[in-house]
């Protein structure tokens, strides 16, 4: 996935959330619908986040950044400082595939 697929996905994932808003007018969503229009952008992150960590071309990929990966998953989850996270993921992976 190339970076330009990724901001034309983000643009279009802000663009429904804004014709959703628009089309629902000045009323405010409530339960199920409001939380998950607020969870939209988050969850498409962390997707595309994924996708680009396993998988290479057109194929599975579990090498050194699915490491590394694990490692971010653990630190976000453990509340460790975003440095930590970013330098530890970025160690984590170099050693596997040092490793490998």
């Amino acid at each position: 996935m190339t970076w330009a697929a990724i901001g034309v996905l983000a643009a279009l994932s802000y663009l429904f959330k804004v014709v959703g808003l628009t089309v629902v007018g000045g009323r405010e969503l409530r339960g199920p619908a409001a939380e998950a229009m607020r969870l939209l952008p988050a969850a498409l992150l962390s997707a595309l986040v994924v996708v680009g960590s396993v998988t290479t071309e057109q194929a599975l990929a579990l090498d050194g950044r699915l490491a590394g990966m694990a490692f971010a998953v653990v630190g976000v989850w453990r509340k460790w400082s975003f440095t930590v996270i970013v330098v530890g993921a970025a160690a984590t992976t170099a050693l596997a595939r040092l490793a490998s």
